[in-house]
Parts: C-alpha cells; structure tokens; sequence
C-alpha cells in the first residue's frame, strides 16, 4: 500500500492549492477533506456550519477523513481544524505521511477568506485559531513545511521528504 500525502495547516495557508500542484507533480488524485463533506451533504462547508453548528461540521469531517485515510497513495488536503480530533489524526497517521504547512499569518490574512465559516471575516480571529491550534499541528505533523513563498515551492519541498520517506 502506497502512503498518502497529508496536509494539514490553518485555513488559507494553501494546503488545497498546494495538493494541486503536489497532485500534477506526483501524478496522484487529490482528494480534499472539505470537498467531500460538502458533496455528501450537498452543501456548502459555511451552509453546513449555518445549520448544524461547528459539532455538526466536525462529525461530516470525521466521516470524510476516515474514508480518505482508506485511500492509498493519495494526496489528501485536510480543513484547517482536522487537527481537533485526535480520531482523525490517528487515522490519517496510519496511511499517510503529515506535512503541516506552516504560513506565516500575514501571507494567509493577505487571501481571500471569506469563505470560512469561523473566520467570518474577521481577521483577529485567525490569531486565536492558530494560538489554539499551533500546538496540535506540531504534535501530529511528520514535517514542518515554513518559509515558503509559493504553493510551487512548498510542493517540491514536501514531494522531496515524501520521495525520501518512501524509500526508508
């Protein structure tokens, strides 16, 4: 079984664009974490929040990433709070290699976030989300993508630790 690509890092740190280019590099399928739980539901992930809460949300989160973890030799863009269940980060851990995009905030405040429910366009709440969650992304990430300009760049760090990491 070929391990995945796992990617985890607050919301707008380019975790989907980044599986995008690793997935054209790699020759993988990307599979996102967001985009599954919104074609089960046949809804938004800022619809789902509306009517079931953030709880609601987690537990469709929970359901996607245990099918994705199933997958094999996939790269797998996670939500920005995969990190607050240990479930899935054990699931995720056992078939696939996690790479936590670490962006500086001011580049992520610089993109369009107008789509995350728990930002709602304001800024000083990406702060408390990433004093939160900081902790939970370096517990559970096999490596620390920093000091990347672009999404390009951060692809070829990560395909170069995952073509390494395979070999062992």
């Amino acid at each position: 079984m070929k391990k995945n690509i796992v990617l985890i890092g607050m919301p707008g740190c380019g975790k989907s664009t980044v599986g995008r280019e690793l997935s054209s590099m790699l020759h993988m399928v990307l599979v996102d974490t967001d985009q599954m739980v919104e074609r089960a539901a046949d809804q938004t992930v800022a619809d789902i929040f509306a009517a079931e809460g953030e709880e609601g949300f987690r537990d469709r989160e929970t359901a996607a990433v245990r099918q994705a973890a199933q997958m094999s030799g996939v790269v797998i863009a996670t939500g920005g709070g995969v990190v607050l269940r240990e479930e899935n980060m054990t699931a995720l851990s056992q078939t696939g290699v996690i790479f936590f995009r670490d962006r500086d905030l001011a580049d992520i405040l610089g993109a369009d976030l107008s789509e995350r429910p728990l930002l709602n366009g304001n800024t000083a709440r990406i702060y408390e989300l990433y004093d939160q969650r900081i902790h939970l992304y370096r517990k559970y990430a096999h490596h620390t993508i920093s000091c990347t300009n672009t999404a390009g760049e951060a692809a070829l760090r990560i395909a170069a630790l995952y073509e390494k990491e395979c070999k062992q």
